[in-house]
């Protein structure tokens, strides 16, 4: 059999809500949302969007070194009700928000950290959109009363 006869398996979407986590799917949303020019990054934009209030959804990085920071955006996020979700490493959220040089092949280069960023317009629906939007809500409906509601109730 010769190479030009080898079948090649397209790549496999992944439509089932059940395989895809919750990285990938953030991963897809932001991508669609930098083609719509919907993502903001940097923490002085993000800010002035979660303090307007324009923001849907707002991805923060763990591995912030500025306690101040994380403050300020938890309490942006509470106050304003935006959905706030916590990566593990910066690196990988700069490359995901489109910090990076991109080499011939595709790979990222001189990849930029960034502590957060905002997005603003989620573009066209899409199943990752519709996977975290479901996370959101599920968290929502699960989460344990506080001790405070545990006094009122006895």
């Amino acid at each position: 059999m010769a190479e030009s006869d080898v079948a090649v398996e397209p790549p496999k979407v992944v439509e089932n809500n059940e395989t895809m986590d919750i990285l990938s799917a953030l991963r897809e949303v932001l991508k669609k949302a930098i083609i719509h020019d919907g993502l903001i990054k940097g923490l002085r934009e993000c800010v002035k969007s979660l303090d307007r209030r324009e923001a849907h959804l707002c991805v923060l990085s763990s591995s912030c070194d500025e306690p101040s920071y994380v403050r300020l955006v938890e309490a942006l996020c509470k106050e304003g009700k935006i959905n706030l979700l916590k990566v593990p490493d910066s690196k990988q959220l700069g490359e995901w928000a489109g910090l990076c040089k991109l080499d011939k092949e595709g790979n990222p280069r001189k990849v930029n950290s960034t502590s957060v960023v905002v997005v603003k317009d989620y573009g066209e629906p899409s199943p990752a959109l519709d996977f975290l939007l479901n996370h959101f809500k599920t968290c929502l409906l699960y989460t344990s009363p506080s001790p405070r509601d545990r006094q009122k109730s006895r």
